[in-house]
């Protein structure tokens, strides 16, 4: 292969991926005006519908002009060799291969979230405001955006500095050593993100004794699910939309709720919610699926090590000397017709999951409370209550409120 063949194949793909994600969300936006199917036909009245339409359609506008500014300056990057230009400039810095591929990889992110601010700013301010969900202020907004930069600058940067390091000392076998330190950190991170990354962006604080904490604590020892780390997390702080979620492993598993979740949903939901929560820990979702992405990261590296050392990787982006930062920007566009098969296969797993998570849940608490649960946080988010069925397999990693509620239906006969 040669490297204008693999230049013109890398454009392909970058156009195709663009290509599907708007023919899918042309789909879905054409699928929005479907009448309300009975089962879920309480969960908006005929204005609040009206809003979640609206909320919708501004979405999809929205999501053209942004994706759209996106690929053109990608392919702007690639066709006035962009990339050559940015990695002479870190060249000039250092020649080094790992500040070089730091500096390349720093200027790439920052005058990339910079170019983005405008569309996060539009989509935060207005749309969110427009419709009632925003709560992020100024001064939040501009923090939050200092703190990724320094978390993607310590860990990104850490974890590229350590791959390139393996790959200087045993070129052949570097991706082995590399999986060993990124599952390492992967496991770290499963355990105490909760603790160590979330606390940079949210207050976390105990839920306090009270009727609330007692009956998830007695509802957990009755199924048999220790738990002592019951927290809530000041998610009002930039939005009125509800979540919970469970994180950790073993002794640091904790259940996170969001303060929102607590004002909007009745005790009786809130259980429901994390009896399907408790329901993946019971069936081991959580652990193989990180059992599942060691074993995708490890192929990938894999696969990786394969073509990092080929000089047309950087040819093609009209550098004359290959660079390992370079080869991974190429091998990430290459590998990304398998990410999308993957995450295919992924979502597919986890949407069954879901269903099981949710029998769970029936089984051992109450279906109405869960289906009336998540009807009301449906009604919150203005979810969108018909998605088009090709745009539920492509993107959706649950399944929609209707096929929740008719497979929770059927629990019944």
């Amino acid at each position: 292969m040669t490297a204008d063949l693999l230049f013109w194949i890398l454009i392909g793909i970058i156009i195709f991926d663009f290509v599907i994600d708007q023919v899918l969300d042309y789909l879905n936006s054409t699928y929005r005006k479907k009448t309300i199917p009975e089962l879920v036909k309480d969960v908006y009245d005929d204005e609040k519908y009206k809003k979640q339409q609206s909320y919708s359609l501004e979405n999809y506008k929205f999501s053209i002009i942004s994706s759209s500014f996106s690929i053109i300056l990608v392919l702007l990057m690639f066709l006035f060799e962009g990339f050559a230009f940015v990695d002479k400039i870190a060249k000039g810095y250092s020649d080094n291969p790992i500040f070089i591929a730091l500096i390349f990889f720093g200027i790439l992110m920052i005058a990339s979230d910079i170019l983005s601010i405008p569309f996060a700013y539009y989509d935060t301010f207005v749309i969110e405001e427009k419709y009632g969900f925003n709560k992020t202020t100024g001064k939040t907004f501009i923090l939050d955006k200092i703190k990724s930069w320094f978390l993607i600058a310590v860990l990104g940067g850490g974890i590229l500095s350590l791959i390139i390091w393996f790959y200087r000392l045993d070129e052949a076998n570097f991706w082995l050593f590399a999986w060993i330190g990124l599952s390492a950190i992967m496991l770290f991170m499963a355990m105490f993100y909760s603790n160590i990354i979330v606390p940079l962006f949210n207050k976390q604080s105990p839920l306090q004794e009270g009727e609330l904490r007692t009956a998830i604590e007695e509802f957990s020892k009755k199924v048999g699910y220790k738990l002592k780390n019951i927290y809530v997390i000041d998610g009002s702080k930039r939005s009125t939309k509800a979540n919970a979620y469970f994180t950790g492993l073993g002794g640091k598993k904790r259940i996170v709720l969001y303060d929102t979740l607590i004002s909007e949903l009745t005790k009786e939901q809130i259980i429901a919610v994390l009896a399907h929560e408790i329901g993946h820990y019971k069936k081991k979702h959580t652990l193989i699926g990180i059992f599942t992405s060691l074993i995708q990261t490890g192929i990938m590296l894999f696969l990786f090590s394969l073509f990092a050392g080929n000089p047309i990787l950087s040819e093609a982006l009209g550098i004359s000397t290959p660079g390992f930062h370079i080869a991974l920007i190429v091998f990430g566009l290459l590998y990304s017709p398998v990410s999308i098969v993957l995450g295919l296969f992924m979502n597919t797993v986890s949407r069954k999951n879901e269903y099981a998570a949710d029998k769970y849940a029936a089984q051992v608490y109450n279906s109405e409370h869960l289906i009336s649960g998540l009807k009301k946080l449906s009604s919150e988010n203005l979810s969108n209550l018909t998605p088009h069925p090709w745009y539920v397999f492509f993107t959706y990693s649950h399944p929609t409120l209707l096929q929740r509620i008719e497979a929770l239906q059927k629990l019944k006969v």
